[in-house]
C-alpha cells in the first residue's frame, strides 16, 4: 500500500525535507512516525496537536521501560521471565487553541491551507496551518519542534497565533501522561506490536507548577526507573498564565488573552527530561536535575541545526540520475540513522529507534549486522559506545549461558536490560547466532579503526567468552566434523536445526577471531580447539542443485505453496509457526546473509547459485531482507534485481509496504539502505584495515558519492559508471583495494577504470525443483 510514492500532489518530492500540503484522515499513526523527531536519547513522534484522529502519539526515552513476570501457559527451565517494555514518557507536544469560542481541529474546523515539514538539513519539525474561523476571522497557526543534541535531554516547542483581525485566544500547553491512559492492546493479533500494562505504571514522585513552569516526575511501579521533567513557558509581550494546574495525568499552563492584527501571539515551551541510572538514588530530585538540564528553546533549535550540518558534510549519499524521487527517499533514511544513534551515548539502538513502541522497545541483533556498519564507517565512537553497551551487559550473558548449560556468555536475543525478554525460545533464544553476529561487529570496529585500547580490553572479552559458548554449544561428530545443532538461523520460518549454515559460518569467523587473540586471558589448548573447531565446521551442501543447504534438512522440506494470496502475507499472521516450519519457505534472508558478510569463503559461482535458489523462496516478510537480497543480487550480476531489491527497501517505511510503520521506523531497514548503497552498488567489503571495492552502479544511474571514516582518515568515494574516484580528505594517505588492485589514495583524488559487469546466466537447477516466486509488491507499483 504505497503512500508518500502514490500522491505526490501532498507529498511532493523535496530533496531535503518530507512535506505534507494536505490533511486527509486516514494514515494518521504512520504519518506520526514517518514526521517523528529523535536524537537517539529522546524521541517525539509526529503527532499534530490539533488532530483528533491522532493513534499513537506519544514521547520515548531510550531505554526507559517497565518490567513484569511473564506468565508461561506451560513452563519449563530456562525460559524468558521478565518481560520488557518501552514506557511512553510523559508528552510535553500538547496543545489546544481556542479562538473566538472555537476549539481549531483539524476535523472540525476549516482549513484554507495546510503545510507541514521534516526538515532533514536542520532537524526542525514545522507545520504551519491558515483557518477561517466561524467568527470570520482568519488564523494562522504555525508550530516548530526540535530536539536537543549537545543537551540531549531537551526539546524546544513553539506555538505562534496570527490573526487577520482582533480576536479573542485561550491557548493550553499540556503535559499528558499517556502512559497510563487506556488504549488497545493489539500486541495478541501481531507479535511486531507492543503489548499495555494492566493497571496504573508511572506513580508520581514530584508535582509542582506555577507561573507557567512545571517541575514533574515519576517512578515506574516495578522496575522502579525514574523519570523527571521540567518546563518552562515564554511568551511574546510577556503574557502572564491565565492558570497553572498540575495532575499526575494531565498538567497544563493555560493563556487567555486578545491577540490584534501584526501582533502574533508566540508561546515558547522548554522542556527538559532526565532519565538514567543517576535518577535511581533515592536522594537524587529527577525533576530538579531537568530543571538544571533546561536549555531556551532557541538554543535548542541552534544545536540541532549545528547537528545536521554537520552531520549531512560527511554523511550524505547522492545519487546522479535514476528516479527523482529516491534522493528524498535516501535522505529520509539517512535522516532516520542519526534520529536513532546520534546520542545514544551508551546505549542500545531499540529496533525502533525512538520513534515508536514496536517491538517493545527491545533491542536485538539488529543494531550489529545491520546499524553498526553504517556506524562504524560514519561515527565510530558510536558504535564503540554500542560495543560497550554489549560489554556491559556480559555479567548477565555468563549468568544465561549457565542456565542453558554453555560456557561463556550468551547474550539476550531481545532485551532492554540485559535478560532475556523473549518468551518464544524457537524464534528467541534458539537465534544463537547473536553472538557470532556481536564478535563480528566488534571485529569490523577493530579493522576500521585499529583502536588497540579496545582489542586489548572489552574487545578481547567479547570474542573469547562468545567463543567459548560456541566451543560448548557445539560437538565434535562422529564424522570428524563440528556441529552445531538446536539452533534458529536469521529465517525465523526455519526455526530450531541442526547445522543452519548462516549460524555455523558465522560462528566459524567468531573462532577464527578469538584464536587469533593475543591474549594472556586465552589458553593455548583453548585456542587450538577454537581453531580445530572453525578448520572443521560442518556447511550443508546439496550436491544434486551444487548449493549450500540452509540446514541439514532444509533441502527436504515440502515446498510452499505460492498461490497463497498476497493477503496472507505475512505469513507468521496467518499460519501456525509449525505449518510454517515444515515448508522451504524463508521469511529473510539467511544463507544468502552469510555470503554477504563472510564474502571470502565463498566463489562466485557459490553465491550465484544460492542467490538463484533463495530468492525466488524468500517472502519478504521481514523488513531486513529485501537490503541484503539487492547487495547479493548487485554482487553476483543481477543489476535490475539489485535495484528492485534497493527500491523495496527504500519505501518501506515511507510507502508502510509492511503495514506496520504505525509502530515506528524500521530502523534496521534504514541502516541495510544504507548498506545498499555503500556495499550494494559501490561494493565495499571488510575483512581487515584495508577496504575492498567491487562497485556496482545500476545502469540507470550516473553516479554515487558518498564518505567513509576508515583508520581515523576520511575518504570520498565518487563512483561513475566506468570509474572509481577515491580522495582522502582527512588524514594520511589510505591504502585501499579495488578489485584486487591495491592503490595509495591520499589527498589528490585517485581515478581507477573498472570494466562493465556482465550479467550470468540463472542458474538451471534440476528438474522437479521449486522455481515459483511470490510476486514482491514494490513502493512505486
Amino acid at each position: 500500500m504505497a503512500i508518500i510514492s502514490a500522491d505526490r500532489e501532498r507529498f511532493p518530492n523535496t530533496p531535503w525535507q518530507l512535506v505534507e500540503t494536505r490533511h486527509e484522515p486516514g494514515n494518521a499513526g504512520t504519518l506520526e512516525t514517518l514526521f517523528s523527531l529523535g536524537n537517539g536519547h529522546l524521541g517525539i513522534r509526529g503527532a499534530h496537536w490539533a488532530a483528533a484522529d491522532a493513534e499513537l502519539p506519544g514521547s520515548f526515552i531510550n531505554g526507559l521501560h517497565e518490567i513484569w513476570d511473564i506468565k508461561h501457559a506451560e513452563n519449563a527451565f530456562g525460559f524468558a521471565r521478565t518481560g520488557q517494555r518501552i514506557l511512553y514518557i510523559p508528552d510535553a507536544n500538547n496543545f489546544t487553541v481556542v479562538v473566538d469560542g472555537e476549539s481549531l481541529g483539524l476535523a472540525e474546523s476549516e482549513v484554507l491551507d495546510y503545510r507541514r515539514s521534516v526538515d532533514f538539513s536542520t532537524g526542525i519539525y514545522e507545520c504551519r496551518i491558515t483557518w477561517q474561523c466561524r467568527s470570520g476571522s482568519v488564523v494562522t497557526t504555525t508550530e516548530r519542534r526540535a530536539l536537543g543534541y549537545e543537551s540531549r535531554g531537551s526539546l524546544g516547542l513553539s506555538l505562534e497565533v496570527a490573526a487577520d483581525r482582533d480576536i479573542s485566544l485561550d491557548v493550553t500547553s499540556s503535559v499528558v501522561n499517556r502512559q497510563d491512559q487506556p488504549v488497545e492492546d493489539h500486541s495478541a493479533h501481531d507479535p511486531r506490536r507492543a503489548g499495555r500494562h494492566a493497571g496504573r505504571v508511572l506513580l508520581p514522585l514530584r508535582l509542582d507548577g506555577g507561573d507557567g513552569s512545571l517541575r514533574l516526575s515519576w517512578e515506574a511501579a516495578e522496575s522502579k526507573q525514574r523519570v523527571g521533567l521540567a518546563v518552562d513557558h515564554w511568551t511574546s509581550a510577556g503574557h502572564q498564565p491565565f492558570e497553572t494546574v498540575v495532575d499526575q495525568d494531565d498538567s497544563s499552563v493555560r493563556y487567555v488573552l486578545a491577540v490584534s492584527p501584526g501582533e502574533p501571539f508566540r508561546l515558547e515551551k522548554s522542556v527538559s527530561y532526565a532519565a538514567g541510572r543517576t535518577m535511581q538514588d533515592e536522594g537524587v530530585d529527577a525533576a530538579a536535575v531537568a530543571e538544571a538540564g533546561l536549555r531556551s528553546v532557541a538554543d535548542v533549535f541552534a544545536e540541532s541545526e549545528a547537528h545536521y550540518r554537520g552531520y549531512w558534510a560527511t554523511s550524505d549519499i547522492v545519487v546522479d540520475g535514476g528516479e527523482p524521487e529516491l534522493q528524498q527517499a535516501i535522505r529520509w533514511n539517512l535522516f532516520q540513522l542519526a534520529q536513532a544513534t546520534a546520542r545514544a551515548n551508551v546505549a542500545g539502538i531499540p529496533a525502533k529507534g525512538v520513534t515508536g513502541s514496536g517491538y517493545e522497545g527491545h533491542y536485538f541483533w539488529d543494531q550489529e549486522v545491520y546499524l553498526l556498519p553504517y556506524l562504524t564507517y560514519t561515527n565510530p565512537d558510536g558504535a564503540r559506545q554500542v560495543l560497550e553497551f554489549r560489554h556491559a551487559m556480559l555479567p548477565e550473558a555468563k549468568v544465561r549461558a549457565k542456565e542453558l548449560s554453555v560456557d561463556g556468555a550468551l547474550f539476550p536475543w531481545r532485551t532492554i536490560n540485559g535478560l532475556e525478554a523473549s518468551a518464544y525460545y524457537a524464534a528467541g533464544t534458539a537465534q544463537f547466532h547473536i553472538a557470532a553476529a556481536i564478535a563480528f561487529a566488534t571485529n569490523r570496529y577493530l579493522w576500521a579503526t585499529g583502536d588497540s585500547a579496545f582489542r586489548e580490553g572489552m574487545g578481547a572479552e567479547l570474542l573469547m567468552e562468545t567463543a567459548r559458548m560456541w566451543i560448548s554449544l557445539g560437538f565434535f561428530g562422529k564424522d570428524g566434523l563440528f556441529h552445531i545443532h538446536g539452533v534458529t538461523g536469521p529465517d525465523e520460518y526455519t526455526a530450531v536445526v541442526n547445522d543452519n549454515l548462516y549460524t555455523n559460518v558465522m560462528a566459524r569467523f567468531n573462532l577464527r577471531a578469538a584464536a587469533a587473540l593475543d591474549h594472556p586471558g586465552v589458553t593455548q589448548e583453548e585456542r587450538q580447539l577454537w581453531g580445530a573447531a572453525a578448520n572443521l565446521m560442518h556447511l550443508p551442501f546439496d550436491s544434486r542443485m551444487q548449493v549450500h543447504s540452509q540446514d541439514n534438512d532444509f533441502m527436504t522440506l515440502e515446498p510452499w505453496d505460492w498461490t497463497t494470496p498476497r493477503s496472507k502475507y505475512p505469513l507468521l499472521l496467518h499460519f501456525h509457526p509449525l505449518v510454517i516450519y515444515r515448508h522451504q519457505v524463508l521469511k529473510q534472508a539467511d544463507t544468502v546473509l552469510a555470503m554477504f558478510l563472510q564474502w571470502q569463503d565463498f566463489t562466485a559461482g557459490e553465491k550465484q547459485r544460492a542467490f538463484d535458489f533463495y530468492d525466488p523462496i524468500t517472502t519478504g516478510d521481514s523488513t531486513l531482507s529485501a537490503c541484503v537480497q539487492g547487495i547479493m543480487a548487485a554482487e553476483v550480476g543481477y543489476s535490475g534485481e539489485a535495484l528492485k531489491h534497493f527500491t523495496n527497501a527504500v519505501f518501506i517505511d515511507l510507502d508502510d509496504t509492511h503495514g506496520n510503520t504505525i509502530d515506528g521506523v524500521h530502523i534496521a531497514s534504514t541502516g541495510g539502505v544504507w548498506s545498499s548503497l555503500v556495499c550494494g552498488f559501490a561494493g565495499l567489503r571488510d575483512q581487515g584495515p584495508v577496504p575492498y571495492f567491487d562497485p556496482r552502479l545500476p545502469e540507470e544511474w550516473d553516479g554515487l558519492t558518498f564518505h567513509l571514516r576508515i583508520s581515523g582518515r576520511l575518504l570520498l568515494v565518487r563512483l561513475s559508471s566506468g570509474a572509481i574516484t577515491l580522495t582522502v580528505q582527512e588524514g594520511d594517505p589510505l591504502d585501499v583495494n579495488v578489485r584486487g588492485q591495491v592503490v595509495s589514495v591520499g589527498s589528490d583524488p585517485v581515478r581507477v577504470e573498472l570494466e562493465p559487469v556482465a550479467e550470468p546466466e540463472p542458474t538451471v537447477f534440476p528438474s522437479g525443483l521449486p522455481t515459483a516466486s511470490i510476486p514482491v509488491v514494490l513502493a512505486n507499483s
